[in-house]
């Protein structure tokens, strides 16, 4: 794939809006390993190949064990996770996939037992966020260093 406009010089006025909702959502108060679990689901189920690795080392540098991170993309078969963990992924797959899940109940239901409404809305904005991410990542082929 060949790498498309560079989003960042091409409108410095969106991706200040888009870092400012970022820093916004890191700000809320979510626990910040559970932001990276949520960004790397995200970003897997978008095919945003830099997002996935991004997040895979900011969550490796946070301490976040190879062994849970490999196990995002199966975390419904995996004992790894926590429930607010688990109802944080299910949420961020019913958001990522809206068109096709309509964010069912059981999936609001798991995440109405462990998040406040504040949290619901905040986890929320950061699936909502990290969707965004990705469609500048995967539309315009933004690519991690092959390094």
């Amino acid at each position: 794939m060949n790498a498309r406009a560079n989003f960042y010089t091409a409108s410095p006025d969106a991706m200040k809006a888009m870092m400012a909702l970022e820093t916004s959502v890191g700000n809320l108060g979510l626990e910040a390993p559970l932001l990276e679990l949520v960004k790397l689901r995200a970003s897997q189920l978008n095919g945003c190949a830099f997002c996935v690795d991004t997040h895979t080392t900011d969550a490796k540098k946070a301490g976040e064990s190879e062994r849970r991170l490999h196990g995002v993309s199966v975390w419904r078969e995996t004992p790894f996770f926590t429930p607010r963990e688990r109802a944080a992924l299910a949420w961020t797959e019913a958001l990522t996939l809206v068109s096709i899940t309509h964010a069912p109940d059981a999936d609001y239901e798991l995440v109405k037992a462990n998040f406040t409404d504040k949290e619901q809305v905040d986890l929320t904005l950061a699936i909502a966020t990290i969707n965004a991410w990705n469609r500048f990542g995967v539309g315009f082929r933004k690519m991690p260093a092959a390094e």
